[in-house]
């Protein structure tokens, strides 16, 4: 009788342990399965390229810059992940989720009191320098002095005697005939200098930095008395920040937003990687700015090999136009001067509770050390994208031997991400953030890069590990660092003189209150519709 209960008993454990094990296997199995399916690449990215662009169609479509809402994405297929000892609940919709932008909208149409432009005095001639988004913030500043001075404008020339040297001519990059016709109540716009006027003496002159209309109105327009065409030598920076006429400010506004349009086979491109982006879900445009003119032009070293950081010296000391040529590297970095590196990245964007599986686009040039220096961010975040990738080589080949070309298709990629994250506050990602805060306000977090080396260097040092605590200081130090609606910064306190002006935050990267106005005070001023 004892023997059979027991025995009864020995069969009972037994089953248990058996269930216990078979559930256990099957959880296992479960928990597997889902992670795969969380950190590979969706079933569509090896989707067929298209053999033929189909330019034509795509560029009749609404143009990129017309949209003023964001675009409705579809739901994200990728699953966002609590990240491992960070505090609270940083789901898909906390990541994701733009900053209020508190019904501002583009309030750019002129004011009641603006006219028709007078008649023309004289011919100004435009030679834009640097790269794309420099160029672009002259051109739009060109407008508005020649509308100043009462002048023509020629369509201007394109540096191609930058770094990059580019070929490209004006109608490469932008929509001529859209650029004319938008601004034709503002400023008289043609292709050429007439032809009687080829050979007649210009005046070849360095517009003064960061001047007035009375400047321009004073100095500049007393030359049309001795001469018929004037030729701006600089285009960039010529133009106050702040504290000009408001229909001035607006038609900054109308000219880089409205009128400086992209040329329809670039748009075309742009718009067809911007859909390859949103197949994967939600995706973060990140301007990674660790190439090798912006280390040399930094001075910045930090991890590189000897060789490299003498390769990088080499070049500043052989490129003329770059002026400091000793820099502390180790200084440079401690003051947040030197863009993130790809390693860095990696900790910041997990520190900020992104998964694994966040798609990322990278909007740069060649990163300097290949490979082997974005394996750290890499093996982190496998679905990184670029052009090369999202493109076959015949789609990219008109575009390929021109940079500027190349950085419009980041520019449009960026603008339309649904975050926007610069390594390093460059000329694009100025000129990015500007644009996303003129579409509504995208969200774009903008990296404490001095807080952060401090944070990295603990991180490096073994103080301070990747976890609960220095994600909490990482979200901290950036919860108002995320492009949400604020007044234009003006100068630095205590600054005189041309720092003054140089300390003040550009036009392009916040045109708030110039060019934004909240819907309240359109209803109450008819003079400030949107256009």
């Amino acid at each position: 009788m004892v023997m059979g209960v027991k025995r009864r008993w020995r069969t009972v454990a037994l089953l248990r342990q058996v269930l216990t094990c078979a559930i256990a296997t099957i959880a296992l199995v479960a928990l597997l399965s889902i992670h795969v399916q969380d950190t590979k690449l969706p079933s569509d990215a090896s989707y067929k390229l298209p053999t033929e662009m189909g330019y034509q169609k795509l560029s009749r479509e609404r143009s990129w810059t017309q949209e003023f809402s964001p675009p409705h994405l579809s739901e994200d297929p990728l699953t966002a992940h609590k990240l491992n000892g960070a505090s609270g609940s940083l789901d898909s919709d906390k990541l994701w989720k733009p900053p209020p932008n508190r019904d501002y909208v583009p309030c750019v149409a002129p004011t009641s009191s603006y006219t028709p432009p007078p008649e023309s005095r004289g011919y100004l001639l435009v030679d834009a320098n640097g790269g794309l988004n420099q160029m672009r913030a002259g051109i739009c500043d060109m407008v508005a002095v020649a509308r100043v001075i009462n002048a023509t404008l020629v369509i201007p020339e394109l540096d191609k005697r930058s770094f990059w040297q580019d070929s490209s001519n004006f109608s490469n990059v932008f929509d001529e005939d859209h650029f004319i016709s938008s601004l034709a109540n503002d400023v008289k716009i043609i292709r050429k200098l007439p032809k009687e006027l080829a050979s007649a003496t210009r005046a070849v002159k360095h517009f003064r930095s960061w001047s007035g209309t009375d400047y321009y109105k004073e100095e500049i327009a007393s030359m049309w008395e001795e001469y018929q065409v004037i030729r701006a030598a600089k285009s960039d920076s010529r133009l106050a920040n702040n504290n000009l006429p408001l229909d001035i400010q607006k038609l900054r506004c109308r000219a880089c937003y409205k009128a400086l349009r992209f040329a329809p086979e670039i748009e075309a491109m742009g718009k067809l990687l911007v859909d390859r982006m949103r197949s994967y879900g939600h995706y973060i445009a990140l301007h990674l700015r660790f190439e090798k003119d912006m280390l040399a032009f930094s001075g910045c070293t930090h991890n590189l090999s000897p060789e490299e950081a003498e390769e990088l010296k080499t070049i500043r000391e052989n490129t003329t136009w770059w002026k400091v040529k000793d820099i502390d590297p180790e200084e440079q970095r401690a003051k947040g001067y030197c863009p993130l590196t790809p390693k860095e990245v990696r900790i910041f964007l997990r520190a900020l509770g992104f998964p694994s599986n966040t798609p990322l686009y990278i909007a740069s040039g060649e990163i300097y050390g290949g490979e082997s220096r974005m394996y750290d961010l890499q093996s982190r975040y496998p679905l990184i994208m670029n052009k090369e990738k999202l493109a076959s080589v015949e789609e990219l080949q008109p575009f390929i031997n021109h940079a500027s070309q190349m950085a419009a298709l980041d520019y449009i990629v960026s603008v339309e991400s649904d975050i926007f994250i610069p390594t390093y506050s460059g000329n694009m990602a100025r000129a990015v953030e500007g644009h996303r805060r003129f579409l509504g306000h995208r969200k774009t977090i903008l990296p404490d890069r001095k807080a952060l080396v401090r944070l990295f260097d603990k991180v490096d040092g073994g103080t301070m590990k990747e976890g609960r605590n220095l994600s909490n200081r990482v979200i901290e130090i950036h919860k108002r660092r995320q492009g949400s609606p604020r007044k234009r910064k003006g100068p630095i306190s205590g600054t005189k003189g041309t720092d003054r002006y140089r300390s003040e935050e550009a036009f392009y990267v916040n045109p708030l209150p110039d060019c934004l106005c909240q819907k309240e005070s359109l209803h109450m001023n008819t003079s400030l519709v949107t256009k």
